[in-house]
C-alpha cells in the first residue's frame, strides 16, 4: 500500500473529508478480487461479485391484482357474463371463451382473451351464477403485466452490492439458488497496552477490561468479514514489531491503542521505521490520534485507544475503507438533518461527533462526551454531526446519522 500524499506537518490537523478520501483510495488501491460462491441463504453482508442479470420476466406472464373476474372488455356491451371457469394462482388457465368471465384470484395467470380484472366487490352475482359488472371497466384494469418488474437481460443488482434481505428476496425471484460474491476480508484485531485485561481475568492496579476487541470483533462479523483475534500487546516495541510481522497473511491490521505521542505508544513507532504512514492527526472528535499506515505491505488502520473515539473513527472512516476494498460503492452512510435540542456555545477545531439520539424530533446529546465513555453509545442511537468553527443554539440544523447505518 502506497501512501496518498503526506499526512501532513507536525501540528497540523487533516480534515475528514480529506481522511476519507484518502482511505478510499487506498482502498481502491488494494481491492478484494477473489470470489467465492455461497448459498443464497448464506449471502447477507455479503457483496456481488458480478451484476446480477435476469434470466426471466418478472412477471412471467400477466396475473391478476386482485380477487376478482377476468373478462374481454371488448367482448362486453353490459350484460351480465357466465363464468366460464376458475384460476387459482399457480394454474394454468385455458383461453377465455367468449362472451363469458372467469373467476380469478390475486397472483393467478390471466387467461389468453382477457384484458381486464375486476375486483369481487365491484360485481353482483346473480341467482343463475352469472356474473353483473356495476362499474366502468377499460382495458388492464387490475392486471401486472409480463415484465412488469423486470426483463429478461436486464441487470437487477449491480456489482458492489451489500446483500441484505431485500438483495437476497429479489435474488430468489429471480431462482438464483447461490450467488458469487467478494471474498470476506481477513482483519487482524489486536490491542494495545499493558492496561487492558481480557473480561473475566483478574483486574491488577491500574488495569482494566478491554471493552474495543469485544466491541471491533462484534461490528467486524456483521460488516461479513474475517476476524482474526490477535490478542493485547503490551507496550514494548520488539513485541510490536513481532506480532504486527506475524500477521502478514491477512488484508488488514486493526489495532486500538498506541498510536498518539505518549511514550509507550509503539503501535505509530514501528509503522514509521519499517511501513509508511498515509494519514495521522485528523481534524475528528473524539479520535485525533487516528493512523493508517503500512507494515511490511500489509495495510493497518490505527484507532485511538478509547472506547468513543474507537466507535466514532471505525465507523466513519474504517468502515468505508473495508467496504471500498469490497468494491462498495456507497459506503458514507445516510445522514439527514434534524434541528439541535441542545446549546454548543464554544466552537472547536475539529469536526465533533457526539453520541445523541432523538427526541420529538430533535437531537439530543449524552451529558458526558468523553472519548472514554461508551455508555454513551448505548444511550444514543445516533451520531450529531457538529462542524468545525460552529456554535448552535437550540432549533439550529445538525447531521444525523442512525447508529443503525454504520453498525451493520
Amino acid at each position: 500500500m502506497k501512501p496518498v500524499g503526506k499526512p501532513g506537518r507536525t501540528g497540523e490537523l487533516m480534515p475528514v473529508e480529506v481522511a476519507l478520501a484518502r482511505l478510499l483510495a487506498l482502498a481502491e488501491a488494494a481491492p478484494i478480487r477473489d470470489t467465492e460462491s455461497v448459498l443464497l441463504a448464506a449471502s447477507a453482508g455479503r457483496v456481488l461479485a458480478h451484476d446480477l442479470i435476469s434470466s426471466l420476466d418478472l412477471p412471467p406472464w400477466p396475473n391478476s391484482a386482485m380477487d376478482g373476474y377476468a373478462l374481454n372488455v371488448a367482448d362486453w356491451s353490459g350484460e351480465p357474463l357466465a363464468v366460464s371457469q376458475r384460476i387459482f394462482a399457480g394454474a394454468a388457465p385455458e383461453p377465455l371463451a367468449p362472451g363469458t368471465c372467469a373467476r380469478i384470484f390475486t397472483g393467478a395467470p390471466v387467461p389468453e382473451g382477457a384484458d381486464c380484472v375486476e375486483m369481487q366487490e365491484n360485481v353482483q352475482v346473480q341467482a343463475d351464477g352469472r356474473v353483473a359488472f356495476t362499474q366502468a371497466l377499460h382495458a388492464g384494469q387490475n392486471i401486472r403485466p409480463q415484465g412488469q418488474e423486470t426483463t429478461i437481460g436486464e441487470v437487477v443488482l449491480s456489482a458492489g452490492t451489500r446483500l441484505g434481505p431485500v438483495e437476497q428476496g429479489l435474488a430468489a425471484s429471480l431462482g438464483c439458488a447461490t450467488l458469487q460474491v467478494i471474498r470476506r476480508v481477513k482483519v487482524a484485531v489486536l490491542s494495545t497496552g499493558d492496561e487492558l485485561v481480557e473480561p473475566g481475568q483478574p483486574l491488577g492496579p491500574g488495569q482494566i477490561y478491554n471493552s474495543n476487541r469485544v466491541l471491533l470483533c462484534s461490528w467486524l462479523t456483521r460488516l461479513g468479514c474475517e476476524v482474526v483475534d490477535a490478542g493485547i500487546l503490551p507496550d514494548d516495541l520488539p513485541a510490536t514489531r513481532q506480532r504486527l510481522g506475524e500477521l502478514s497473511a491477512v488484508d488488514l491490521i486493526l489495532s486500538t491503542g498506541g498510536v498518539s505521542v505518549g511514550e509507550a505508544d509503539y503501535l505509530g513507532v514501528a509503522l514509521r521505521e519499517e511501513g509508511e504512514l498515509a494519514l495521522w492527526k485528523l481534524a475528528i472528535k473524539p479520535g485525533k490520534p487516528l493512523t493508517c499506515g503500512h507494515f511490511r505491505g500489509v495495510p493497518v488502520i490505527g484507532l485511538p485507544g478509547n472506547p468513543a473515539s474507537t466507535l466514532v473513527t471505525f465507523a466513519m472512516l474504517a468502515r468505508p475503507y473495508l467496504l471500498r476494498r469490497q468494491g462498495v460503492q456507497a459506503v458514507e452512510p445516510l445522514k439527514f438533518q434534524v434541528p439541535a435540542g441542545f446549546v454548543w456555545p464554544k466552537p472547536g477545531n475539529r469536526r465533533e461527533y457526539l453520541r445523541g439520539r432523538l427526541e420529538q424530533g430533535r437531537a439530543l446529546i449524552y451529558k458526558n462526551q468523553s472519548s472514554g465513555v461508551l455508555r454513551s453509545a448505548a444511550w444514543a442511537d445516533g451520531l450529531v454531526e457538529v462542524l468545525e468553527e460552529r456554535t448552535l443554539v437550540e432549533g439550529d440544523w445538525v447531521g444525523f446519522i442512525p447508529l443503525s447505518e454504520v453498525l451493520g
